[in-house]
């Protein structure tokens, strides 16, 4: 597909989920008590968004995935977080 294709077959998509994005960090922002892990890792994958070229994705993914490559002993948890609740790479807030 050409440029202009991608544009209008995906734009308005991708408009309505930046509008979902904005609209969740306006929430966030607006509640009370402290940020965790997950908002850090929220916002370096933000940032990713930012830089050129077609990895962008590939980047997304890993500002959220556990970059670490021993397995743990035992699950802590029930289920997934979303994000690797280790050292976190970007800003809290």
């Amino acid at each position: 597909m050409t440029r202009q294709q991608v544009l209008d077959l995906y734009f308005l998509d991708a408009r309505c989920k930046l509008i979902d994005l904005a609209a969740f960090l306006d929430r966030v922002d607006r509640a009370p008590g402290e940020a965790d892990f997950r908002l850090a890792a929220f916002r370096q994958a933000l940032r990713e968004l930012e830089r050129p070229g077609p990895q962008r994705a590939k980047q997304v993914l890993l500002a959220f995935s556990d970059p670490t490559t021993q397995p743990i002993a035992k699950a802590t948890t029930k289920a997934a977080c979303g994000a690797w609740p280790g050292k976190a790479t970007g800003d809290p807030g």
